[in-house]
């Protein structure tokens, strides 16, 4: 059963889901936020972890309206890898509900490196291999690519969450997608598909603490719409340098307090 709400930790609770909203709207990496917050006020690990799902994915809807101009993509492509996410999310979420956190919680400072070095260097990276044109767009990106990247994001999505919004920017700018918009966009509507069908396990299983994700999502909800439509006004490569530092800050501590 999770704890019962103080008024301290509601504002708590409330407060670091309004930043984390407005993290994942522009870098992802919100849950590093909430998920802590939620084990401090007494939630315990796995039922902390799909609460934070779901308030998460009740923000990210929030956010998907501000950036639903920037996708740029084929609805055949678009649908596709919404699917993907569908299958790859509800994969995870039950892998989840099966098997310890612990493992995967020692693998998360690794995973957010890679991520943060593929996301930092894949300009580099893509000119070595030769891998892009002169632009890039999501049209120019391979299909299967697109999906098999997707496929294994999802999965992670489902599993634990935490450093997704980042993995996916980093996957796409690696893929050859240059505008941070249209990252973010992909970011937040393929985000939404991943924890939304992750809920539907965890609400069977009953650990969403509801009164915390209710109170959380309002919070996440409101700071992911503010900054979503903030960052559309800002320059690509102020929000680029922006992710970079939180990716790397985060990896840091996680590296140091994992």
């Amino acid at each position: 059963m999770p704890p019962s709400l103080t008024v301290i930790h509601s504002l708590l609770l409330f407060s670091t889901a309004l930043i984390a909203g407005g993290l994942n709207a522009v870098a992802g990496g919100g849950s590093f936020i909430t998920f802590p917050a939620l084990i401090f006020t007494g939630v315990p690990p796995i039922m902390a972890n799909a609460t934070n799902n779901t308030a998460i994915w009740v923000a990210a809807l929030a956010s998907a309206g501000a950036y639903r101009q920037d996708l740029g993509i084929k609805r055949q492509v678009f649908l596709l890898l919404c699917g993907i996410s569908l299958f790859g999310g509800m994969t995870g979420s039950l892998a989840l509900l099966y098997t310890s956190s612990d493992v995967f919680k020692k693998l998360i400072p690794y995973l957010l490196l890679l991520a943060t070095l593929v996301f930092t260097f894949g300009d580099a990276l893509r000119g070595w291999l030769q891998f892009q044109s002169q632009k890039s767009t999501p049209e120019s990106v391979p299909v299967f690519n697109l999906a098999f990247a997707q496929l294994a994001i999802a999965i992670y999505g489902g599993f634990f969450g935490a450093g997704l919004g980042i993995f996916m920017l980093a996957t796409l700018s690696f893929l050859g997608i240059k505008s941070i918009h249209t990252m973010n966009a992909f970011k937040t509507f393929l985000g939404s598909c991943i924890n939304g069908i992750a809920i539907i396990p965890f609400i069977f299983a009953g650990v969403i603490a509801w009164q915390q994700a209710i109170l959380m999502a309002v919070g996440g909800s409101l700071g992911g719409y503010l900054s979503a439509r903030y960052a559309r006004r800002l320059k690509p490569q102020l929000i680029r340098k922006f992710v970079i530092f939180i990716a790397f800050t985060m990896t840091i501590y996680f590296f140091v307090h994992g």
